[in-house]
């Protein structure tokens, strides 16, 4: 049946052609839904008629497109949180306290946990979630949690290069070996995509070559966890592979913004990251100035960003990132979409998904405006209220 939604103040489509600047906005708007995809929009006084008929009674937005959050985990950090904001300095191995949890824990405890979190996320008016592994590091761990993730997410991710398990201390490139040899050809078949973790701690940009070549040889499109506590050669690497994205950005060189500039590859800013762990943020005004494709992500994992809030991540990119509000939810709607290479989410164009957030505000910009205020009223997920 299709839904005519009228009592838009104001309606983001992101699509400059529909209307108002690079948000596309169309005030005092109406949209209507047919079979799961958008069969109309424009100016109220001109809506057709339709099935049934929903009063937003405020702003009307794209569903957030979250291209980045790891929620294939058991159990919790708030403890390390905790020693962290009494002036710890963050490292990456607090990922393998999870390691353990996540091992231990049976397909039920991570599937409900997945559950869950997808849940808040849905709730928060984002209707797109990539999911990674990367807490099982055995290659039936692995396995695992890429087939929950896709059971559960709209997109897995195997992040089987995350950190060196403890078994493999000192061995890492023995440890790249098994992801390449086992991991890659076990778990391609549940998954969409490769990523690493380019990361002093982690593993070296050799290391990461290895594995997205090797994933990218079975099929899997690349994504690179890149440049987040240190400068280093991960975001060239991720452009040189054609990467869809290169996520985190914190520390660029003058080298990096022009591989990016001269790339389709999108630079996704997960500011809740830098948030919990104060970390420097990314320079996203240097980003955008120089033509740079930009996604903005809540990274949500239980060690370093636990939070499924896109709004909470829109208010960060404006405040610490000096975003403007329009380009925070861009980025937050149709970069992450970009950086998911998905061309039927992200915006309200007629013949894309329905997947749209109803806001208990007049305007986009309260997002920003009015920090930690629940403003989601109504998620609709190809037509259908969640």
């Amino acid at each position: 049946m299709s839904l005519l939604i009228s009592g838009i103040t104001e309606l983001v489509t992101n699509d400059p052609t529909l209307g108002e600047g690079s948000l596309g906005l169309i005030r005092d708007a109406a949209l209507v839904v047919d079979a799961g995809r958008v069969a109309w929009v424009g100016p109220a006084a001109s809506a057709p008629d339709a099935d049934s008929h929903v009063v937003a009674g405020g702003a009307v937005i794209p569903g957030f497109v979250e291209s980045h959050s790891h929620l294939v985990f058991a159990g919790e950090r708030a403890e390390e949180f905790a020693a962290r904001m009494e002036g710890r300095s963050y490292g990456a191995g607090g990922i393998r306290t999870t390691i353990a949890a996540t091992r231990a824990a049976s397909d039920e405890t991570l599937g409900a946990n997945i559950r869950r979190l997808v849940g808040e996320y849905r709730r928060q008016g984002t209707t797109t979630i990539e999911c990674k592994s990367g807490y099982g590091q055995t290659v039936s761990d692995e396995v695992r949690s890429v087939r929950l993730a896709r059971a559960h997410a709209d997109s897995a991710t195997l992040l089987a290069a995350h950190v060196p398990p403890s078994e493999y201390a000192g061995r890492a490139d023995d440890y790249v070996r098994l992801v390449i040899e086992q991991m890659i050809p076990a778990a391609a078949p549940h998954a969409s995509w490769i990523d690493a973790f380019c990361e002093v701690g982690a593993f070296d940009v050799d290391q990461c070559r290895a594995v997205l070549e090797a994933g990218r040889a079975a099929g899997l499109g690349v994504r690179l966890h890149a440049n987040q506590l240190t400068a280093g050669q991960g975001v060239r690497l991720g452009v040189e592979l054609g990467a869809a994205s290169v996520d985190h950005c914190c520390h660029l060189t003058a080298a990096d913004l022009d591989a990016l500039a001269g790339s389709s590859t999108v630079a996704t800013l997960l500011p809740s990251a830098d948030f919990s762990t104060r970390n420097a943020y990314p320079d996203a005004r240097r980003l955008l100035d120089a033509g740079v494709t930009v996604a903005l992500g809540a990274d949500c994992n239980p060690g370093t960003s636990y939070t499924t809030s896109m709004p909470f991540v829109i208010a960060l990119a404006v405040r610490e990132l000096r975003m403007s509000p329009a380009e925070a939810l861009w980025s937050a709607t149709a970069g992450g979409a970009l950086a998911l290479r998905r061309g039927d989410v992200g915006g309200l164009a007629v013949g894309m998904r329905a997947d749209l957030a109803i806001l208990d505000a007049p305007t986009f910009v309260h997002l920003a405006y009015r920090p930690g205020v629940p403003l989601v009223r109504a998620v609709y997920k190809d037509g259908r209220p969640l």
